[in-house]
């Protein structure tokens, strides 16, 4: 009688987050009756836990990014990464919860990256380097990064539900983009109040500066997701010129001109 269980063959890595036992065919019968010679063998791959959630990671990326989260259902995430539904839910619990993951390492990614660009790796000093050359360098590192990596910016522009993971960085994680803008800001923030100092404006107004400026770039960088026209250091230079010397030439005290009613 044949068990229930079959035990898997020789070499399989144990545990619920491993693949599904694949039935053992003989191609090479299975070629001879069809009196052709068989091809090389290609069996099915074996993943470990770890691997196999990189690949589900990868799969849901690549569908996000084309479809939208509503668009996209578990069984064809299921079908691209070539197991069952069941292995989605297992690593995890739905398409919510690797929407969840797929996003925060997206944003953690992009924020570590600009942050690296202002000095907080240390390769340069905030203090001593430019502020227009830490413009430049932020700039450059979300151009890098669009360019580098366009189904996650894709992902990161679009509304995103309100999802739970107990991986990602907080409990709920709704209008990505914009919160994603809020904490690239913050970053910023520092930066301006000190150049606002130098040129004896009030700090207080950094932060308002800060989200204007972040939110020019991150618009173009938007617009430029699709047309890829011109060059990115070219858009990049662009951005730097209009924001630099609007910056260079503020005043103290803004005022209206027209008059408004």
């Amino acid at each position: 009688m044949t068990p229930m269980n079959p035990r898997p063959p020789a070499g399989a890595v144990p545990g619920a987050l491993d693949d599904e036992a694949a039935p053992v065919i003989d191609i090479t019968d299975l070629a001879r009756r069809d009196g052709r010679r068989p091809s090389p063998r290609r069996d099915r791959v074996r993943m470990s836990g770890h691997e196999r959630r990189e690949q589900l990671l990868d799969v849901g990326r690549s569908l996000f990014a084309e479809k939208g989260f509503e668009a996209v259902s578990v069984e064809e995430i299921a079908a691209k990464a070539g197991v069952s539904k069941p292995v989605v839910y297992e690593h995890f619990g739905g398409k919510e919860g690797l929407y969840a993951v797929v996003v925060d390492r997206e944003m953690t990614y992009l924020l570590v990256s600009i942050a690296e660009a202002l000095g907080a790796d240390g390769s340069v000093d905030p203090v001593t380097t430019s502020a227009r050359a830490l413009l430049e360098r932020a700039g450059m590192a979300l151009f890098d990064y669009i360019d580098q990596y366009p189904d996650g910016f894709r992902i990161l522009v679009r509304d995103t539900p309100a999802v739970h993971d107990p991986e990602a960085r907080s409990d709920a994680i709704g209008g990505t983009f914009a919160g994603l803008l809020v904490e690239v800001a913050a970053k910023v923030d520092d930066l301006l109040a000190k150049q606002f100092r130098a040129h004896r404006m009030n700090p207080k107004w950094a932060p308002l500066y800060s989200q204007m400026l972040v939110g020019m770039v991150a618009q173009t960088g938007q617009w430029w997701l699709d047309v890829r026209k011109p060059k990115k250091e070219e858009v990049v230079a662009h951005l730097v010129n209009l924001a630099w010397n609007g910056l260079q030439n503020m005043e103290p005290k803004p005022r209206l001109n027209a008059t408004h009613s």
